[in-house]
């Protein structure tokens, strides 16, 4: 067998208390807040709220959070996705080709706030102004741009973009995360940032209004599981794309073959073709759980899953209709302290700097979490009033035997499920340690049958994937998504955060 080629990376760390972000920053505004008492859910709101400073390319304030919480005992879920304003009927995009991409009529209801907001009072340790402090003192003061920041602005917005190294200031942000700190969040949703906001979408001919921000709240969920390799791996329902994950899980498990712990061709076209049928059923029937024809339990019925393995050919890709396919900005982090608390979140704006709207004053950057509806008829992701659309964040989680194993994310849109499959793969079949684990090439699979593949993998495997049918699209670099894992040992934490990214993982 080829020797797989692998660059020189980051090493591993060991700590009691650990952070993993998409920004070194980030990471040590988590490590203030555990340092100052708080607990791995403090360290995570501070980390998420500092990330919408320094990485706005990922993320911003009037973004969308998904979060899975170990507590000790049990996991949590929460589903921190906003809804359509109500007059998004399918009527007002009737004779559009698509979805708006960009401006109001992209921007669905904010839910990071809520979630920073729900979080600290279920089971926050800090006060939750406290929280702000490193995000606000960035903004106020400034900060250097780091460079996959610099490499994403200039690709999303390049008229505007500044370089790495370049000081970064926003003191409009700072002056509305101080309102949002002081009110717990309420000036977002019903003061005056509130009002800010829906007169500048008023104005401009969005249909948002304040009773679409004032009646927001988030929901607390009940994460869904699969057994997998000896672990139990967890996702959020939808309109969450984890069930992807889940789904392409149970199809690996169906299709075990002799080289399984392999990075061959084999190898990788039995993954690559799981993840194919996984994302074509997906994106085919899920949405908002309460428009879904079927249920995650049907979706996941084994008989399901028994036909839908038997479909898959070891020799020939598949052939699926092209379908819209999401794209994406997001930010990923982890956190876990002494006391056994673990947190998984995930944080977006969706694609880059979200719809590029402007409220004058307030340095806020809106989702375009609009742009993911679809305008079929019956389509259970078809665009209508106060609906959450199908949502690409999904952030993830093991345990085994009854405790808490893991948590783990991989950014980049549709890419998060099929990044946590190979993730999972290389951690649970081929007993990778994490940090090899996620820097790891990956490819990703778009819906048009072109396959997006990172160099590394052996040579002959290029080869034989082209055989089968897969149309690759070889890139130079190590460029598909970035993600960051923590794994629980007998005592403490293993971390890991993907060179990809400008991340770090740090701990004490």
């Amino acid at each position: 067998m080829t020797s797989v080629p692998r660059r020189l990376g980051r090493s591993p760390v060991y700590a009691q208390n650990m952070v993993a972000t998409s920004h070194p920053l980030a990471t040590t505004a988590g490590i203030e807040a555990l340092r100052a008492g708080g607990n791995a859910i403090d360290a995570a709101i501070a980390a998420a709220i500092t990330l919408t400073v320094v990485e706005p390319t990922g993320n911003g304030v009037g973004g969308d959070t998904f979060a899975q919480i170990w507590t000790g005992d049990r996991l949590y879920g929460l589903n921190a996705s906003g809804r359509s304003p109500k007059a998004w009927t399918p009527e007002r995009f009737a004779n559009l080709p698509q979805m708006p991409q960009r401006g109001w009529d992209s921007v669905t209801v904010p839910g990071a706030v809520s979630a920073w907001v729900a979080l600290s009072d279920r089971w926050g340790q800090l006060p939750f102004s406290h929280l702000f402090k490193e995000a606000i003192r960035h903004a106020e003061e400034g900060f250097a741009i780091a460079p996959q920041v610099a490499y994403w602005w200039r690709f999303y917005s390049p008229e505007t973009a500044p370089t790495a190294g370049e000081w970064q200031r926003n003191p409009e942000l700072a002056q509305s995360l101080r309102q949002i700190a002081e009110s717990h969040g309420e000036a977002f949703y019903r003061g005056d940032l509130a009002r800010q906001t829906i007169a500048a979408a008023q104005a401009a001919g969005g249909g948002q209004t304040l009773a679409d921000w004032a009646e927001h709240q988030v929901e607390w969920v009940e994460p869904l599981s699969v057994s997998y390799s000896g672990a139990e791996v967890w996702a959020l329902p939808p309109n969450s794309q984890g069930l992807i994950t889940l789904i392409a899980l149970e199809l690996l498990k169906r299709w075990q073959g002799p080289e399984a712990a392999s990075e061959s061709g084999t190898n990788q076209h039995r993954l690559l073709e799981v993840v194919r049928a996984a994302l074509d059923l997906g994106y085919r029937k899920l949405g908002d759980l309460d428009w879904m024809s079927l249920t995650p339990a049907e979706l996941l019925h084994p008989r399901r899953l028994d036909r839908l393995a038997a479909m898959l050919s070891p020799k020939v890709a598949a052939t699926y209709a092209p379908q819209s396919t999401p794209t994406g900005g997001t930010v990923y982090l982890c956190t876990a302290d002494a006391q056994g608390r673990m947190v998984s979140l995930i944080q977006s704006n969706y694609q880059g700097f979200g719809a590029r709207v402007e409220v004058p004053g307030t340095g806020l950057t809106f989702n375009n979490r609009g742009a993911c509806f679809v305008l079929t008829p019956g389509h259970p992701n078809q665009v209508g009033p106060q609906k959450r659309p199908f949502h690409t964040l999904t952030p993830g989680f093991l345990t085994r035997n009854g405790q808490a194993l893991a948590a783990f994310g991989v950014m980049g849109g549709p890419l998060q499920a099929q990044a946590q499959v190979q993730l999972l793969h290389r951690l649970l079949d081929r007993g990778e340690n994490v940090q090899a684990a996620i820097e790891a090439p990956r490819w990703e699979a778009q819906t048009n049958g072109t396959v997006r593949i990172e160099p590394g993998f052996p040579s002959a495997t290029y080869a034989s994937l082209t055989r089968r049918g897969h149309r690759l699209d070889r890139l130079s670099d190590l460029r598909l998504g970035g993600g960051q894992i923590i794994w629980r040992q007998p005592q403490g934490y293993v971390a890991a955060s993907d060179p990809r990214k400008d991340g770090q993982a740090s701990g004490f």
